[in-house]
């Protein structure tokens, strides 16, 4: 047993007691084969609200400097993440992304790239989501998180259903084209749910 198999049932208890949490739509995400969840990103509270909300295991992208801490770079790498360097097109981070989706595995990236606090409309974000959608036969899902992580409030974590990425490749967008329409996806399921959280 790895440490993320070990760890999510406990993170997973942490949440529960924590927050009043509500999945949505977890029929939309595939039991199997490479899917790609792009979310909107409120705190560094959601790769673990996200993981802990699916039955199968979840890796994810982030940040470089998280790994430049002592202890928790490595622990971080234990529990499925892996860094990337934003703003600079890191080539062996976007390979290992292709790489994991092409084995199968369930990868969460946020495309804006940066958190967005307020619930702010989705503004432009980075290309490397619409990349790897282009560049893969992943599921690409849209997932929206509303909630403002406050004791006992309430967290929405919603999926929403596949993106047409058949149609994206037949037009030929450009990677930042398609992160564009991924974000449209996870605007409007953020639109549809937004209501009381607390």
């Amino acid at each position: 047993m790895n440490l993320y198999s070990f760890g999510k049932p406990i993170v997973k208890l942490f949440y529960q007691l924590t927050f009043k949490i509500q999945v949505i739509g977890l029929e939309n995400v595939p039991g199997q084969g490479g899917v790609l969840i792009c979310s909107n990103h409120l705190s560094n509270f959601d790769p673990p609200m996200v993981g802990v909300s699916l039955s199968r295991p979840l890796s994810f992208v982030a940040k470089s400097e998280l790994f430049d801490i002592p202890g928790f770079g490595r622990l971080l790498s234990h529990l499925n993440a892996f860094p990337i360097r934003r703003g600079t097109g890191d080539r062996g981070a976007l390979r290992l992304a292709i790489k994991l989706i092409r084995e199968g595995h369930a990868l969460l990236i946020f495309p804006e790239g940066h958190r967005n606090l307020e619930h702010a409309p989705m503004k432009k974000g980075l290309s490397g989501a619409g990349f790897f959608a282009l560049q893969t036969d992943a599921v690409v899902l849209p997932c929206a998180i509303i909630g403002n992580y406050r004791f006992r409030s309430t967290m929405k974590i919603i999926f929403g259903k596949p993106i047409n990425t058949k149609e994206m490749k037949e037009l030929k967008l450009k990677s930042s084209e398609a992160s564009a329409v991924i974000m449209e996806h996870i605007q409007a399921l953020l639109d549809e749910h937004t209501g009381p959280t607390a």
